[in-house]
């Protein structure tokens, strides 16, 4: 808040922040504003003025075999590579925040390398190591590849969870006879699971979106929605692009107001923790 005895330079310096951030928003949010509104366009090319208001490629992307496989491989891929992020990001989160032992910086950066990597690389060997054991083409294949690109940012997420947990409670639930298995199920995981199920969301994302690596190992019949949604900018532009991506702008948005939602309630469980 700008304090009321500020300056006239600190005065424009507060405003015009502002004013350029707005700015710096607006131009990244332009693209999601310009392309909503074609998807409801009743004209068959991506452009304006729009001739009329219609649900026509709405409709679309529900009847055509096509998208709707495309979708339905989505969903098959996603949730899996997802689930598998967690269950092997997580506890790498957690033993890499209770133990010190040499190379466990070198480790981490491995862990986390997928999110540095160039993802055309990422295909290239990927393709180069499952071509030849037969996964290559396959759903494991590329719900093992997808799950690798959401590691990180489970063990991410997790791993900041943590920086504020109070490793006394696995010590008392050790002290009363539960073995490590039992004290992380019923103690650990419910403490951080703010930040693992945030982890899943953005490995979800990651996973929902990802085209370059579908593009080396997916067959005819592993197709996804991003992967679809490419070739048809490559074959015939058509407004169904736009409702899709739409429809999955709206997806992220939701995935986000959940990651707030999931942020502002890890705060209150550590403001609670704190207070007691």
């Amino acid at each position: 808040m700008l304090a009321p005895f500020a300056s006239p330079a600190e005065r424009i310096w507060h405003y015009g922040l502002r004013g350029f951030c707005g700015l710096v928003l607006l131009f990244l949010m332009l693209p999601v504003l310009v392309i909503a509104p074609l998807s409801f366009n009743a004209d068959s090319f991506l452009l304006y003025p729009m001739s009329g208001f219609s649900l026509r490629w709405y409709d679309e992307i529900i009847s055509s075999p096509t998208w709707r496989q495309a979708f339905v491989n989505s969903c098959i891929v996603s949730p899996f590579a997802t689930l598998l992020a967690m269950a092997l990001g997580t506890p790498a989160a957690v033993g890499l925040s209770r133990i010190d032992f040499p190379g466990k910086a070198l480790l981490t950066s491995i862990l986390i390398s997928p999110m540095v990597v160039p993802v055309v690389i990422v295909g290239v060997a990927t393709y180069l190591v499952f071509a030849p054991v037969g996964l290559a083409g396959s759903y494991p294949g590329l719900i093992l590849v997808h799950a690798a690109l959401g590691v990180p940012f489970v063990v991410t997420t997790v791993s900041a969870t943590l920086e504020g947990f109070d490793y006394n409670l696995v010590r008392a639930a050790a002290s009363l006879g539960a073995n490590p298995l039992t004290t992380f199920f019923r103690v650990t995981l419910p403490l951080v699971a703010p930040g693992v199920i945030s982890g899943g969301l953005f490995a979800f994302g990651t996973s929902f979106d990802e085209v370059v690596v579908t593009l080396f190992l997916a067959g005819p019949e592993q197709t996804t929605l991003p992967r679809q949604m490419f070739a048809g900018i490559r074959e015939n532009i058509s407004p169904a692009i736009a409702a899709v991506a739409t429809i999955m702008t709206l997806l992220s948005t939701l995935m986000l107001i959940a990651l707030e939602w999931l942020r502002r309630r890890s705060e209150r469980l550590r403001g609670g923790a704190v207070g007691h």
